[in-house]
């Protein structure tokens, strides 16, 4: 018997067990482990073949003590958890689980623009506060004829382009990886330089992964002050992709209108000087990726590259560090 372990995953395993029933998958043995002390991970894994995690780092101070581990998975598209430079190194497969939630953050990228520009949040607030009043507030615009742009272009954006478009919006793209013929197929028009996206962007959108010297804080002070002052900013990538005190900076000094977060440096303990500032801002706790559908799905592609790797013993189909060689 494989054993494979659930190391802080939420919901029960009975959608895994059956699954595997459905698969005629037999020969694996699924441990469940809720572990608050996080220097305890190895101790749960010493004996492991693969794991599933969500938020729990594995890096190489884990991997050495655990010689058995073959496969580690995130129920996540983004990986920043894991060490993958130390996982190939100690021959251990990398999985995520792209594509699982595309839909429903791409609909929340867009619910934040509409939040923001129609102010739905701020007159909520304020009315319940005793203040009718359709007045209060920055000056707000329709949106049509106005600039969309995105930093990067992956399964969501093509998702959020064609919504974008149809509310009359021109979508821009800084994209290094793609040609303008690939985004002309969307309806996209290429961006060469970040600096261009942020000037000419009434909506700047993030769909980028957490890359450390490439996209840690590639929005800054810098990139805020190139923007419009009637301009918003979105992130539903990762809260380290925007430099945050430059960010509180750029609303209280008005350099943009407003932006519209899921995601923050802090989220361990839940905390930004964003939360101050209640009539510029709509923010979301990370919850851009979930549904019912997205929450099951997750789990499935996990499961399902620990079966190809540990039962099977091939490459799982969502391999992140490809250069491993592959027994």
């Amino acid at each position: 018997m494989k054993k494979l372990v659930y190391y802080n995953t939420t919901g029960s395993l009975t959608y895994e067990k059956d699954l595997l029933k459905s698969w005629g998958v037999t020969d694996i043995e699924l441990v469940e482990v809720k572990e608050t002390d996080t220097s305890k991970i190895s101790e749960h894994l010493k004996d492991a073949d693969g794991v599933v995690v969500i938020y729990d780092r594995i890096d190489e101070s884990v991997l050495q003590k655990c010689s058995k581990l073959k496969c580690v998975s995130v129920q996540s598209i983004g990986y920043d958890n894991l060490d993958i430079k130390a996982a190939t190194k100690y021959g251990v497969c990398m999985t995520n689980a792209p594509g699982y939630c595309e839909e429903e953050v791409a609909e929340h990228t867009v619910g934040l623009m509409l939040d923001l520009v129609r102010k739905l949040s701020f007159y909520d607030r304020n009315v319940r506060a005793g203040q009718w009043n359709p007045l209060k507030g920055f000056k707000t615009y329709r949106l049509s004829g106005k600039n969309f742009g995105m930093v990067f272009f992956g399964h969501i954006p093509k998702l959020v382009a064609p919504v974008v478009k149809a509310l009359g919006m021109n979508v821009l793209v800084y994209a290094p990886t793609k040609s303008a013929q690939d985004l002309h197929e969307f309806g996209c028009e290429k961006v060469d330089t970040l600096e261009e996206l942020c000037e000419r962007s009434d909506v700047l959108s993030l769909h980028c992964p957490l890359i450390d010297g490439v996209t840690y804080q590639l929005i800054g002070e810098k990139e805020l002050k190139l923007m419009k002052k009637t301009s918003f900013l979105i992130n539903t990538a990762r809260g380290e992709v925007v430099d945050e005190k430059a960010l509180v900076k750029a609303l209280k000094e008005k350099w943009i209108m407003g932006a519209g977060v899921d995601v923050i440096e802090d989220e361990e303990n839940g905390k930004s000087e964003l939360f101050e500032l209640t009539d510029c801002t709509v923010i979301t706790p990370h919850a851009g990726f979930l549904s019912k559908d997205s929450f099951f799905k997750a789990r499935e592609i996990a499961l399902r590259q620990q079966v190809q790797c540990i039962v099977e013993g091939r490459k799982p189909d969502n391999l992140i560090n490809k250069d491993l060689i592959f027994n």
